[in-house]
């Protein structure tokens, strides 16, 4: 007898259908598989004969074959088990086939029949509501997750009991509900807040601007500074995720296998610091089967570099791609696939080994060649595609216990929330959403300057030697620094502040 179920599987950070059809037939008791079943999928095997049995259900005793269609398309992880269970028991007349089509299923199943949460269940269920069924039955641990997505009717299941008696309409099962608008309640406190740095008045100005545009940051500075501190606090002050933006992220995380249990939908923008003996496969992902890495898992939040020249030179240079395109391609093989990467970099860095040069309070022990050396570590290119450099000196004693409050996060986000809106409607219509993102031909339209300031930026560019990228981003800061201060046109003071953002290139007069 032949039966089929329906569910799909998740290949990056996508979702495509796939059809179980199974053909039990005389002849000597056997299962076998095809259609490129990875090791998890033909574990699946034992999975489900143990659960189908455990549960009470007749398990055939002839020939039985399981094809995954499409065959060209490798299947891999462990939510297929429920769909190959049911369209087993289907053959045995337990489940109609006429009900099965109906419904999109997924989930893993224990020995018992216990239904386990899976990876991956946001896409499919993004996926499912494409396909046009009924419902979409998942792992009760699950579901919260697969409701995120309200065109979809997802129902919860315990075990695998309890979906067939919902299949055969002897249980009633109601489908989950979420209330999103609760889930967007939560507050962006636990990043901090900027009032709680004290001083460094011109580095938080900086800040404000590289929010406020999704400019790339790097921080220089000795030791004890406040780098880390600052960097933490910049999710606190970007505009709150869209529903779009959340179920983007969030379909990584649980691609990934790191969403948290108690949170179906990440509402707040993700802050990710990596240490600097990760791997290039670490940060921009990888492995047999690829899988996202941390610059992916930072999509719509901030990738934290501390201590940026410690970091593997291969490491370093990898990043060239994902803060350029706002992507990742990973190629093996056997398959290539692209993750999206669009985040703010915001690195720090010491300003020598020793990290006491500049510092009035301790002597610089470092030599000149090693200065050198030790700045060497960054490439050219890699540091004309980091927008603003900035200079983080020590805060003096005096000031640690007497200087004044400075504005809250809050404050400071309004500007960069106002400013975003003034971006927003600009690039109505194009694919990109903050000043950052402009290409060249953006730059001619969006930012046209005069001739006097387009002379004073020429000179300054031939002064300090910029690249034409370098210069680009010049203009693309004070683009940034006209919307906080909701002006039409860039002007000379905008560009001089722009100028004075670009530390390390200051340092070449």
């Amino acid at each position: 007898m032949l039966a089929m179920a329906k569910s799909g599987v998740v290949i990056g950070i996508d979702a495509f259908p796939i059809e179980i059809e199974i053909d039990v037939s005389p002849g000597l008791p056997s299962f076998n598989m095809v259609g490129l079943p990875e090791g998890a999928v033909k574990e699946s095997r034992e999975r489900v004969k143990s659960a189908i049995k455990n549960c009470g259900y007749p398990f055939p005793t002839q020939r039985i074959t399981v094809n995954l269609a499409p065959a060209d398309i490798k299947k891999e992880g462990s939510a297929l088990d429920l769909p190959i269970a049911c369209a087993i028991l289907c053959t045995t007349e337990i489940i109609p086939q006429n009900i099965l089509s109906r419904y999109c299923l997924a989930g893993e199943l224990s020995l018992d029949g216990t239904l386990k949460p899976t990876k991956g269940i946001l896409p499919l269920s993004l996926a499912a509501r494409e396909w046009n069924l009924s419902g979409f039955i998942v792992p009760k641990a699950n579901a919260p997750e697969a409701a995120v997505v309200r065109e979809t009717a997802v129902y919860p299941a315990k075990h695998l009991s309890e979906v067939v008696g919902f299949l055969v309409d002897n249980i009633k099962i109601e489908p989950q509900r979420i209330n999103l608008n609760e889930l967007f309640k939560e507050e962006q406190s636990q990043y901090g807040d900027f009032q709680d740095v004290i001083g460094q008045e011109h580095v938080k100005r900086a800040l404000e601007v590289a929010a406020a545009g999704g400019h790339n940051v790097l921080m220089i500075g000795p030791p004890g500074s406040g780098k880390t501190m600052l960097a933490k606090r910049i999710p606190s002050i970007l505009p709150s995720l869209t529903f779009e933006e959340a179920l983007e992220t969030t379909t990584i995380y649980s691609v990934a296998g790191l969403l948290p249990s108690d949170d179906p939908l990440i509402t707040l923008r993700p802050f990710c610091s990596p240490h600097h003996t990760i791997s290039d496969a670490g940060l921009i992902g990888g492995g047999t089967v690829p899988r996202p890495g941390q610059v992916s898992l930072a999509h719509n939040g901030v990738l934290f570099l501390d201590e940026l020249p410690e970091f593997r030179k291969n490491v370093l240079e990898s990043l060239r791609q994902p803060i350029e395109d706002g992507i990742v391609t990973i190629a093996r093989a056997a398959i290539t696939l692209s993750f999206p990467a669009r985040f703010t970099l915001v690195a720090a860095q010491n300003p020598c080994p020793c990290g006491h040069l500049g510092d009035s309070r301790h002597k610089c022990s470092c030599l000149p060649s090693q200065i050198i050396r030790y700045r060497n570590r960054i490439s050219g290119p890699l540091l004309d595609r980091i927008d603003i450099q900035i200079e983080v000196p020590a805060v003096p004693y005096s000031d640690l216990g007497h200087a004044r409050r400075g504005e809250s996060s809050a404050i400071i986000r309004k500007r960069v929330v106002g400013a975003r809106k003034i971006q927003e409607q600009r690039f109505r219509g194009l694919s990109i959403h903050c000043n950052a993102q402009m290409s060249s031909k953006e730059l001619r339209f969006f930012c046209k300057l005069s001739e006097k300031n387009r002379s004073f930026l020429e000179a300054v560019a031939s002064k300090l030697a910029l690249s034409a990228r370098a210069f680009h981003r010049i203009i693309k800061i004070g683009r940034t620094i006209a919307d906080l201060e909701e002006a039409t046109n860039v002007t000379m003071a905008h560009l001089s502040e722009a100028v004075q953002y670009r530390s390390l290139d200051r340092e070449k007069i």
